[in-house]
């Protein structure tokens, strides 16, 4: 039975790619997990893979933090190859992040095929930097391809769960009624600076006849307050699938995962691109979507601030007026974000894993 070491960690946008990758490969693989302690994988991996970490930090400081991350990085590499050794590993796959650098590395020392995959339209630092160590290297977007010149890349997509493929019901606990859902959803970590553009908005939008779920992550300190009837607040759920399906619009950072979760959904975004992530990358992300008029772009700003404000009443009104489907920007967006989904991009990678180049 050939292994398979799959070398994820961190978030969400890395992790649940490389979840649906490890489900789509052929019955005859076993597969492995390598992480780092006390991040997310310790949560979703260990009851579906076998977890092993290591401790490994990013590529980036200067002086003696840079050393000590080199210092780090080499223990790792070390550490990774004896895994890949022990386990009798025919292949690793990883989808970036800070484990990427080990995995990439060992695997390469170690003499085994090695496939990355890169989720984000602005390529990051390890893949900029090793992907041409790489056996194959796939990107979710045409972008990214544009930017790896060396590493002769192949757009596959990217992966999302097969709970995204499958027709699921909106939960329950959703707040009822007949007027359009808005999901509210900051990513696998939440996002602070979101929610504090979209509470302002909720009584008016209420009183409007908009539903609205709110996700809001576990670390945002206005959590828990009274909240408008048609509003239900939480700082995470799983079942995504499902509240994406019924959504009539969505209001979401614009990291890849979540972009290809609105695209197989077809749900269509104001996508609020996180100010702070590495190379801008969630700005090219939106402008992806947004190009196809898939989804409208809202830069963040201050709670006081009209622009998201103006953005939902123009989408949001025809709707609430029961305007004619022809006059409706939501249907029209939502058919175009259909046009960015890749539905069997976890089956595309999976390939790519089960025949490596070597």
């Amino acid at each position: 039975m050939p292994r398979l070491l799959i070398a994820a960690s961190g978030t969400g946008g890395h992790l649940f790619p490389a979840l649906a990758v490890a489900d789509a490969m052929p019955a005859d693989w076993n597969v492995s997990w390598l992480g780092v302690p006390d991040r997310l994988e310790r949560q979703l991996v260990p009851s579906r893979y076998p977890l092993h970490t290591v401790r490994a930090g990013g590529l980036q400081g200067r002086g003696l933090r840079k050393l000590l991350n080199l210092l780090q990085l080499l223990q790792a590499v070390r550490s990774v190859r004896r895994l890949i050794r022990r386990e009798r590993i025919a292949a690793v796959f990883t989808s970036g992040g800070y484990i990427a650098a080990p995995a990439i590395l060992a695997a390469r020392w170690a003499g085994v095929p090695v496939v990355l995959h890169e989720s984000n339209a602005v390529p990051g630092k390890v893949t900029r930097l090793l992907g041409r160590l790489c056996s194959q290297v796939a990107v979710g977007l045409p972008q990214a391809a544009a930017r790896l010149p060396r590493c002769r890349p192949v757009v596959t997509g990217t992966p999302v769960r097969q709970a995204f493929l499958e027709p699921a019901p909106l939960p329950d606990w959703a707040p009822k009624g007949s007027g359009p859902l808005l999901l509210v959803m900051g990513g696998s970590q939440g996002a602070v600076g979101l929610n504090q553009m979209v509470r302002p908005l909720l009584a008016k939008l209420t009183a409007a006849g908009v539903r609205v779920v709110h996700l809001t992550g576990s670390n945002d300190p206005e959590a828990g307050q009274p909240l408008p009837a048609g509003v239900v607040e939480l700082p995470f759920s799983d079942e995504i699938p499902g509240l994406l399906q019924h959504a009539a619009l969505a209001i979401s950072r614009s990291g890849a995962g979540a972009l290809s979760e609105l695209a197989v959904c077809g749900t269509p975004a104001v996508l609020v691109p996180y100010p702070a992530a590495a190379d801008h990358h969630q700005d090219v992300n939106a402008a992806a979507a947004a190009e196809l008029g898939a989804a409208v772009i809202v830069w963040q700003h201050g709670p006081a601030e009209p622009a998201l404000e103006r953005s939902l009443w123009r989408l949001l009104g025809p709707r609430l007026r029961g305007a004619a489907a022809a006059c409706d920007p939501l249907k029209q967006m939502s058919t175009a974000m259909g046009e960015l989904a890749v539905r069997d991009a976890d089956q595309r990678v999976a390939a790519m894993l089960s025949t490596p180049k070597g």
